[in-house]
């Protein structure tokens, strides 16, 4: 079994004498407790995601869920006669959830042992702790982020997006044209610092540096008039992707530093990284200065790499690095870039803050 103190990312409910009271099929009439549905809500807002894996027939049960007012809460619902472990395990591979992050709540002792039989990882619970369950570590968050106070929005939004992908047919283009993706780059606000901490510490694909910036860090280039903070939201026809994109840059006379660039990797197909850097690239052109910025090669950021070379950094010397401080750690080098005017990418609307002047 899991340690207990990991957070739980999605919790999956059995529907029968656990989340409603009473037998759907035997019953015909159940009703859903105040606490739990309390408890329902209290989940969602911290950003843990919730799913169903009961045996029960699925357009009945579903439609109980929507007439009790919680079906939205809940996401790839398994609602059918296969064994339980059997749902809570495509549930997990369609989040792209490792077991040892998912919770499984029953009231029957058998089904919450098939489970843990089948699978040891996820934590099992009896629905008689439900009571407790919100006070319990693994479901308490040190930090609760704006995204992800609504990260069963991003991800309904994204499976949308998923299925829309799927039906579509034409070049991929033409499919992020039809998404109607709208950025947003702006200076970061004291409510952003919490994601833009999260995105310097757990992206590690499209991160140029690795540097771990903590929150009193990050207050204190926010306080900093030569620093920029700025945070990237991205949002489509199907709903927000959420802050997607941290960029950290230091203004000198003759150039910009950028310390850090990271994305998510959630949205590297829609061409997020490039978008990012044309735009520094003409805020720069536009101010007459040059840009450089920090990289550090790992084994898991090739795809970084590849953004910068294909934004036009290079290896190449140049004046403008004087004054510079050092790197803030020895194995990061400095890419140079002697920018001109770009334009946001067709497949884009782009808004964003104005960088001109020191």
């Amino acid at each position: 079994m899991a340690e207990q103190t990991s957070i739980v990312k999605c919790l999956v409910w059995d529907l029968d004498n656990t989340l409603w009271q009473g037998t759907l099929l035997e019953d015909g009439v159940v009703t859903l407790p105040a606490p739990i549905r309390d408890l329902i809500a209290e989940l969602d807002s911290r950003g843990i995601l919730q799913s169903v894996a009961s045996k029960n027939d699925h357009d009945q049960a579903w439609k109980q869920l929507e007439e009790l007012g919680v079906a939205e809460y809940f996401v790839l619902p398994r609602i059918g006669w296969g064994p339980k472990s059997d749902s809570v395990r495509e549930i997990a591979a369609e989040l792209n959830f490792a077991l040892s992050t998912i919770a499984f709540v029953d009231d029957t002792p058998a089904e919450r042992a098939e489970v843990q039989f089948h699978l040891p990882e996820v934590r099992c619970y009896a629905a008689e702790r439900l009571p407790e369950l919100a006070a319990l570590p693994e479901f308490s968050p040190a930090r609760v982020t704006v995204d992800a106070r609504r990260r069963r929005e991003m991800y309904q939004a994204g499976f949308q997006r998923k299925a829309a992908e799927a039906d579509f047919q034409g070049p991929s283009d033409d499919f992020l044209r039809s998404l109607e993706l709208v950025m947003r780059i702006e200076r970061a606000t004291e409510e952003d610092l919490s994601r833009v901490e999260e995105l310097t510490l757990r992206t590690s694909q499209m991160n140029a540096t690795g540097v771990h910036y903590s929150l009193t860090d990050l207050r204190g280039l926010l306080a900093d008039p030569r620093h920029e903070v700025l945070v990237t939201k991205l949002n489509d026809r199907f709903g927000p992707h959420g802050a997607i994109g941290l960029e950290l840059l230091e203004k000198h006379p003759r150039a910009w530093h950028l310390k850090l660039l990271a994305t998510s990797c959630r949205v590297v197909s829609f061409g997020a990284g490039s978008a990012i850097l044309g735009w520094l690239t003409d805020q720069a052109a536009q101010a007459g200065v040059h840009l450089v910025a920090d990289f550090r090669r790992t084994e898991r950021n090739r795809m970084m790499d590849i953004a910068y070379r294909f934004a036009g950094f290079t290896d190449e010397p140049c004046d403008c690095r004087a004054g510079l401080p050092a790197p803030e750690q020895e194995d990061i080098h400095r890419l140079h870039l002697t920018p001109e005017p770009s334009a946001p990418p067709p497949t884009m609307k782009l808004h964003a803050v104005s960088l001109r002047g020191v």
